[in-house]
């Protein structure tokens, strides 16, 4: 029980207000509204529970599911409607979740066919929405409320501005479009998934169409139902055109219409109205593909006979194993998004009634592979066994359908896990050929190139490519990447400027320092880092500044890297993340702390994540990581012939990122061997790669006029 009910309600309301404010945004969730509040995952959730005895998760669906009541009970709109305003992407899910947590059904409360007795005791079970408006609802003081909205507000315009800085120049001329949500004009909201569905097949048919760039599905995601003018959503989307639709079911028959709008003249250019029984597949989705050509045409976009004959392909001639596919797609979203068990088991089931029902329906196979991947990625890391079952689902895929773009990107997904570089690329490049606009495998290009190729000019060439695509929660995210990206090179004055872009997105203090804090490692200004680290302690007690908190031993401050060491062991402990990367810094701290038993145990870990690692091919053996902190391990334990068997891994190496290159040259684990020559020889080679690839950037840069 808390001990400061005053300030646990002025909390509680703060962060019942971000909710509300956010309220549209289906993709605000727990990282968020961490982001939001400014303070760590980890403080937010121990207060948050300590007050309501619930977790950042409940307490956010909570407060939509009481502002979805409050709008059934005092608004004329479809319960559809209400499921997207208060951030629910599935209204089937929102109907589960409604019911669940009030005991009925929103129909109920919208024909108003529903008691509730407040003279029951909350601790009455049968009672719940007596007892869930108690958990959730507390008072909002107005000048709070007032203050919090037009912060809000400001914050919105100030992202809207930002939006207009970021470079797109590898943008080639393509004229831009964005397909929005479509909206279910019926009664039923469990048909929205069919809606959906329809929306995804005109999205993937357009972005085929090599001579157009469509901005990303989930980009497009936090305009459900938007209440802003188009003109505005086409700004903050960065794109030319908008493509909106609104279906209604009647029987079995969808009534389905589409329009195209330009955003500059705000005017409609293009719309078709269409009305098909959801029973013959074949006309199901030849609408979708005419619609999609349709819309190229206006735009006079040409399609190849290539694209022609994907755009037409018919994924399943059965129509019940489609509409279990898209139901299964609902659930998985909304399990890699809450990580709720039960979503993911009844997607995986849906996919499997898909492929009883249609054998040969290559999607579903896809689908199911993503599944396993989402599920079993960390989980399984160490197995021999790891992800197999989903190479043999993506395998059968390609044998039904070798024109499917996702097959290759998640098969390219499964090759990089093994550290089969090579073919994961090839599949990529596949999935680019058939689908130009599929920004996230220029991502996971990127990142290939930067950490197997060491091409840091190819890699940055890719990550500027998926920069167009990007106008979601994502791309914060993508520019931070875009400036470590920059960082690893020794571009620093050139990444800070990517971190300010993403600190103005999103407003994440906590992460705009810890960013800067490894441009300051990278400067090699470790007393800066420590000022940075500090800051953040300042705004969040617990925050944990991951690798660059090793700054305190650099530089002497042994006392201070121990505490923090110490919470990073326990964040470690409690979220049954593998500790790849840290554990023998934390060995290090608590060795120079005199916690000599647990230094070692540190040292142990590290020794068996990396060896494992490299036995079995995994991806911190393959970014080289692996090596290089086995090599600092045994160099403290002074073990030099197992030092110089991982530091002579360095002359394999085509590139040496720079922190690794600084940690090298400065960390004590390395003392043991710092002044021999075999040592600085290596040294020099990890110098000369990181200077070749510095100039390789330098001229590319210049090239681009970004110097």
């Amino acid at each position: 029980m808390s001990e400061h009910p005053a300030k646990d309600q002025i909390f509680i309301s703060k962060l019942t207000e971000i909710i509300q404010v956010n309220l549209r945004n289906e993709n605000f969730g727990v990282n968020e509204l961490v982001h939001e509040t400014g303070i760590s995952h980890y403080s937010l959730k121990r207060r948050l529970q300590a007050i309501t005895n619930k977790s950042i998760k409940q307490f956010i669906r909570e407060v939509r599911l009481q502002k979805a009541f409050e709008m059934l009970q005092n608004e004329d709109v479809h319960v559809s409607e209400v499921a997207y305003k208060v951030g629910f992407g599935s209204p089937a899910y929102f109907n589960t979740c409604f019911h669940d947590f009030y005991g009925f059904s929103p129909g109920v409360v919208r024909k108003g066919d529903f008691t509730i007795n407040t003279e029951t005791d909350s601790a009455n079970e049968g009672n719940k929405l007596k007892r869930n408006f108690r958990n959730v609802f507390v008072f909002i003081p107005a000048g709070i409320l007032v203050v919090m909205v037009i912060t809000f507000l400001v914050y919105k315009i100030l992202l809207t501005n930002s939006l207009d800085n970021i470079d797109i120049s590898l943008n080639n001329g393509q004229q831009s479009l964005a397909v929005l949500p479509f909206n279910n004009l019926g009664e039923d909201i469990t048909d929205q998934y069919v809606y959906d569905g329809i929306m995804e097949e005109i999205y993937n048919s357009l972005t085929k169409v090599k001579e157009l760039r469509v901005i990303a599905r989930t980009s497009v995601e936090q305009f459900r139902n938007p209440k802003s003018t188009l003109s505005k959503i086409g700004k903050i989307l960065g794109v030319d055109y908008i493509v909106e639709g609104s279906g209604q079911k009647f029987g079995r028959t969808f009534r389905l219409r589409v329009q195209l709008i330009e955003v500059a003249g705000d005017r409609h250019i293009w719309a078709g109205s269409y009305q098909r029984p959801m029973k013959r597949t074949k006309k199901f989705f030849r609408i979708q593909s005419q619609i999609a050509q349709n819309i190229a045409s206006e735009l006079k976009a040409n399609i190849t006979l290539e694209e022609k004959e994907i755009i037409e392909k018919v994924p399943t001639a059965e129509i019940t194993a489609y509409s279990f596919y898209l139901k299964a797609n609902d659930y998985q979203k909304d399990y890699e998004k809450t990580r709720e068990l039960s979503s993911y088991y009844t997607s995986v089931n849906l996919y499997k009634d898909a492929l009883t029902t249609d054998s040969v329906f290559a999607r579903a196979y896809t689908g199911l592979a993503n599944a396993y991947y989402t599920r079993y990625r960390w989980e399984s890391y160490f197995r021999e066994n790891y992800l197999d079952s989903m190479l043999v689902l993506l395998n059968r895929a390609v044998l039904i359908d070798n024109q499917l773009d996702e097959v290759y990107y998640l098969r390219g997904l499964y090759y990089l896990e093994h550290e089969n570089i090579e073919y994961a690329l090839d599949d990529f490049d596949r999935a680019l050929l058939i689908n130009p606009n599929f920004y996230m495998v220029y991502n996971r290009k990127a990142y290939i190139l930067r950490s197997r190729k060491q091409d840091i000019v190819s890699a940055l060439e890719n990550f500027h490519k998926a920069l167009p695509f990007y106008r979601g929660t994502d791309l914060p995210e993508l520019l931070r990447e875009l400036a470590f990206t920059y960082q690893v090179a020794g571009f620093v004055d050139e990444a800070d400027k990517y971190i300010q872009q993403a600190f103005e997105l999103d407003g994440d203090s906590l992460e705009h320092l810890y960013r800067l804090s490894w441009s300051e490692l990278s400067r090699e200004n470790f007393g800066e880092v420590i000022k940075l680290i500090e800051r953040a302690y300042e705004i969040d007690p617990e925050y944990l500044p991951g690798l660059p908190f090793i700054s305190y031993n650099l530089q002497g401050y042994d006392n201070e890297a121990f505490l923090i060491a110490g919470q990073l062991a326990d964040y470690y402990k409690k979220s049954g993340e593998l500790n790849l990367y840290l554990s023998h810094y934390i060995g290090y701290a608590f060795w120079k702390s005199g916690k000599y038993k647990e230094a070692t145990d540190f040292f142990n870990q590290q020794i068996k994540y990396g060896e494992e690692s490299i036995e079995l091919n995994r991806d911190y053996a393959g970014n080289g990581l692996a090596y290089f902190d086995l090599a600092a391990t045994y160099a403290f334990l002074n073990d030099k012939e197992k030092t110089w068997l991982f530091m002579d891994y360095a002359y394999k190496l085509n590139f040496c990122p720079l922190w690794v290159l600084i940690i090298a040259r400065n960390h004590p684990l390395f003392n043991s061997i710092r002044d021999e020559e075999r040592n600085k020889k290596i040294l020099q080679h990890l110098e000369s790669i990181y200077q070749a690839e510095h100039e390789r950037v330098k001229i590319w840069l210049g090239e681009q006029g970004r110097l």
